[in-house]
């Protein structure tokens, strides 16, 4: 069986929202994407694995929207979403869990810097190697994404701010491209992201954590 008759079914319309087709892809990668940043927000370690499955759903839905580095993305928070459950569980001082900390200067600069040097490499790929439409929106927001993770992945409470920036993108891109239940989604988040920046501000607060 081949990995387009896997997909068939999934990429069948569950219905129509605006006009445009919804599929039951998009379905899936909405109702685990909400549950994925809710967890986030709460510190639950379970985040992890459900965005696993988020990420499954977003590369097929993505790479058939012809947003190639969104879905490509979705592969490296794999890699990153295994990280992230280790170091939350045991990446914290003497392999305790981890605790919320704050982004140093220096690693606002590395950041910074490879934001802008990813975001143009990746810009440039996209123009000359696909034949996307939104190049710049694509790059952009995988970048900021892949930031935002790294972020996540280390209890940083800025990376917040990274996800809001991302998503304040993600949301005319994917109506754009007529995934309208998905930049739904995407208002969502940057409703949870506020709730979750609220949440891990109020534990950096609290004295009996240690930053990591």
């Amino acid at each position: 069986m081949s990995l387009d008759q896997v997909l068939a079914p999934l990429r069948a319309t569950a219905f129509i929202l605006f006009g445009a087709p919804t599929s039951w892809m998009e379905v899936i990668g909405f109702l685990t994407g909400a549950l994925c940043v809710w967890l986030v927000a709460r510190q639950n370690a379970w985040n992890w694995p459900i965005g696993m499955a988020n990420n499954v759903a977003f590369f097929a839905l993505f790479m058939t929207a012809g947003l190639y580095a969104d879905g490509w993305l979705q592969v490296a928070y794999l890699g990153l979403a295994a990280y992230g459950w280790w170091a939350w569980l045991r990446g914290g001082d003497r392999h305790s869990t981890l605790a919320v900390s704050t982004t140093t200067p220096t690693q606002w600069r590395t950041i910074a810097a490879v934001g802008v040097a990813a975001t143009a490499a990746l810009t440039w790929i996209l123009v000359v190697a696909t034949d996307s439409t939104v190049p710049f929106p694509d790059a952009v927001t995988t970048v900021l994404s892949l930031l935002a993770t790294w972020g996540q992945a280390r209890k940083k409470v800025e990376c917040w701010w990274l996800w809001i920036a991302a998503d304040v993108i993600y949301v005319p891109l994917l109506a754009y491209k007529g995934l309208w239940l998905t930049s739904i989604l995407y208002v969502g988040f940057m409703a949870l992201c506020v709730v979750g920046l609220r949440a891990w501000r109020a534990d950096l607060r609290s004295p009996v954590l240690v930053a990591a």
